[in-house]
């Protein structure tokens, strides 16, 4: 059997089995000479050798009108592996069906032309071509490794795991094949077990960037954030330029709420790939974490510029928007990712704030009710529809929402206030200080919520309101404990 060695994905990037043959007897002169160049290029004997040379000596020999079937055969097949590394996929697929033709039976040849079809996103032929290379082969220790990133591109993971299993069988240290079974342990929630399969493949190959990279993810998903961010910094630390290790260290920074740690992350990867889009949703998240809307905003821009049917970033925009205040344009946005994407809750909670912020009552709530209606356990459009019903004058369906949202979310009110959404006072509680009676009876009571939100934005509110009132001096205090 031909060993073969392979490198797993998110590369898509699988490697190939080629043939080498003696120079054939029987030749003479300029014409063995010839040949014998060609073949050395069709073989790739040199790493010098190009992909063109290859193609070129395989080529010469093909056409040369001299050559066996069987040599044949190698011949076209060694030319489809040059035109896979070029990314010239249906080229390859078409040499290696005519090696097949001339010379069938061969493993390494179903094996290869699997490969490109797993290039091309074709997972099933792909898998096709591997189960008849694993059937003439049945050690092909690679033909089962790739068959099970086949599957695992379809999410079958429980035959991508067997398969794995069994090319680590085959080949107890393919740190390859460790690697992949631990992401199918990773994507199934084992996270654990995933981090041992990582442990094995980096005690093989110290210098497994991507080992060390999704050990990481592994750590992250358990939130055992310290060795998250050891694992994120070694892979940088062996590869500088690793930009997914920049992305995912800064994950961790946002989620710990380093977010200047998360944008210098965030940054950093756009430096290396500028239109990578996971590092733009990233530091937009950062940004917003920071209150810096504007920036935000403009990387949302960006995703939507690389990807312009991406709804999920046409509603974050319009969430940024409502947030910063630029409502129509808001709107817009969420009208436009709703029209790619009808239905989706989160977008449908962003235009109820949206609506909310314009004044346009009737149009919130009846946001806030179609998105109430596809997830009952958003805090967000619960609350949102209080303030709406307390803003139509509804105290006891208002109230009744704040109250659910509030147990779904503990510091949804917070949330709002960063939001620029206050709990609505009645009128007579904004009483000029020359004539407080009236506005200090609701005094205590919107002191009460206050000291249940705790933000600055909600004293300064108080303070405005009643200043002439019993809590005025606390509100004064808390505000300059806040502003410190």
């Amino acid at each position: 059997m031909l060993s073969c060695s392979a490198q797993f994905r998110p590369m898509k990037i699988l490697a190939i089995c080629s043939f080498a043959l003696a120079p054939l007897a029987g030749l003479a002169g300029s014409a063995a000479a010839q040949t014998s160049q060609a073949w050395t290029w069709c073989e790739r004997k040199s790493d010098r050798i190009t992909d063109d040379q290859q193609i070129r000596g395989c080529t010469t020999v093909i056409q040369s009108g001299k050559e066996s079937k069987q040599n044949l055969a190698v011949a076209y097949m060694n030319r489809g592996n040059a035109y896979d590394e070029k990314g010239e996929h249906d080229r390859a697929i078409q040499d290696y069906d005519q090696s097949l033709v001339l010379g069938p039976g061969r493993a390494n040849v179903y094996y290869n032309r699997g490969m490109a079809y797993a290039n091309k996103d074709q997972q099933d032929r792909a898998i096709a071509d591997f189960s008849a290379a694993i059937r003439l082969d049945p050690k092909h220790a690679s033909a089962f490794n790739n068959r099970g990133l086949a599957y695992e591109d379809n999410k079958d993971y429980v035959r991508a795991l067997a398969d794995y299993s069994e090319a680590v069988r085959l080949n107890p240290r393919d740190a390859v094949a460790i690697h992949n079974r631990g992401d199918i342990y990773r994507k199934t929630d084992r996270q654990d077990q995933a981090i041992a399969e990582y442990t094995k493949a980096i005690q093989l190959d110290s210098k497994r960037v991507r080992s060390f990279n999704n050990r990481g993810l592994a750590y992250e998903l358990k939130k055992d954030y310290p060795r998250a961010l050891a694992d994120y910094t070694e892979a940088l630390r062996i590869d500088p330029d690793y930009a997914p290790a920049f992305v995912n260290r800064g994950d961790v920074h946002r989620a710990m709420n380093a977010p200047d740690r998360a944008i210098a992350d965030y940054t950093a990867a756009l430096r290396i790939d500028a239109k990578y889009q996971a590092a733009y949703e990233g530091r937009a998240s950062a940004f917003e974490a920071k209150a810096d809307y504007g920036r935000a905003i403009l990387d949302y821009n960006e995703i939507i510029r690389l990807t312009p049917d991406a709804a999920e970033a046409w509603n974050s925009r319009c969430w940024a928007r409502a947030i910063a205040g630029d409502l129509e344009p808001a709107l817009k946005d969420c009208n436009e990712s709703l029209r790619l994407a009808p239905n989706v809750s989160s977008t449908i909670d962003s235009r109820g704030l949206v609506h909310l912020k314009l004044g346009r009552l009737d149009d919130a709530i009846a946001d806030y009710d179609t998105a109430l209606k596809l997830d009952a356990k958003s805090a967000n459009s619960q609350y949102g529809r209080g303030i709406v019903r307390l803003k139509k004058g509804d105290a006891a369906g208002g109230n009744a929402d704040i109250t659910a949202a509030k147990a779904l979310q503990a510091n949804i009110a917070e949330e709002f206030v960063r939001y620029g959404v206050l709990v609505p006072v009645p009128a007579a509680a904004a009483a000029p200080a020359s004539a407080p009676a009236a506005g200090c009876a609701l005094a205590e009571t919107h002191w009460k919520s206050a000291e249940e939100i705790k933000a600055l934005a909600v004293y300064q509110d108080h303070l405005a309101r009643f200043a002439a009132c019993d809590f005025a001096v606390l509100a004064k205090a808390r505000i300059e404990a806040l502003s410190k």
